[in-house]
């Protein structure tokens, strides 16, 4: 059976998705209708996996009491984050983490218990579980983003507590918050960059050919300039 091939406005959607996508901070309450949330974890649940592991596990955070608990322990490593970055500290301290208190829904996703024994495409590179994820979240986020849906992944946590919180199982471990839900607007650029956090490196300076630092043949050579910078 031959499948379809995607139409030019099916293709311009899937880039759309991808480019509108913004890690978000600002969230306008409301909801998201249990079909919608469903089919967004269908699409993280379609994500490709390393020996077809599906190490990805979500849990729904239903309970306020639940939330303020992960918000307090987000807080705390907030602060020694700040610390550890000395003189940016108070710069990355007004960068506040407040999607998981007023997000239509927090979704915790945490790798599965028991991956030691899936060795297929792992033996050397036991990190392909985390890899495999991280794809579910993605797959996630455009889906999200095509609901026209914000989603911020917060990974400023101690595992261990939120292990404790969550009554995880021996050897599963967190990963990710996700803030899921309505938001009054999109970022129209990345808000790291609008902050002046640090700016989108260029693609050319990123891909090289047959070995590392190469510039690749895909991309144009900056031009040599004579005059003054």
């Amino acid at each position: 059976m031959t499948t379809p091939a995607f139409t030019k406005k099916d293709k311009e959607a899937v880039y759309r998705a991808i480019h509108e996508r913004r890690d978000m901070r600002h969230f306008a309450g409301g909801q998201v209708e249990p079909d919608v949330l469903r089919r967004l974890l269908e699409a993280a649940h379609h994500a490709p996996s390393v020996g077809f592991m599906q190490p990805w596990r979500f849990i729904r955070i239903r309970g306020q009491a639940l939330r303020q608990q992960l918000h307090h322990v987000v807080e705390e490593e907030r602060v020694l984050t700040a610390r550890a970055l000395g003189e940016r500290e108070d710069e990355f301290m007004r960068l506040k983490v407040q999607g998981l208190l007023d997000a239509a829904e927090l979704l915790v996703v945490t790798l599965a218990d028991g991956r030691e024994k899936h060795v297929f495409g792992r033996r050397t590179l036991p990190q392909m579980d985390l890899a495999s994820a991280s794809c579910a979240i993605q797959n996630l986020w455009l889906a999200a983003r095509a609901e026209g849906l914000g989603m911020g992944w917060v990974s400023l946590f101690d595992p261990a507590e939120v292990s404790v919180l969550l009554g995880l199982p021996e050897g599963a471990e967190p990963i990710a918050l996700l803030c899921l839900g309505p938001v009054h607007q999109f970022y129209e650029e990345p808000m790291l960059q609008r902050e002046r956090w640090a700016k989108r490196e260029p693609l050319a300076s990123l891909v090289f050919d047959e070995s590392w630092g190469l510039p690749s043949d895909l991309f144009d050579k900056p031009s040599s300039s004579t005059e003054p910078t």
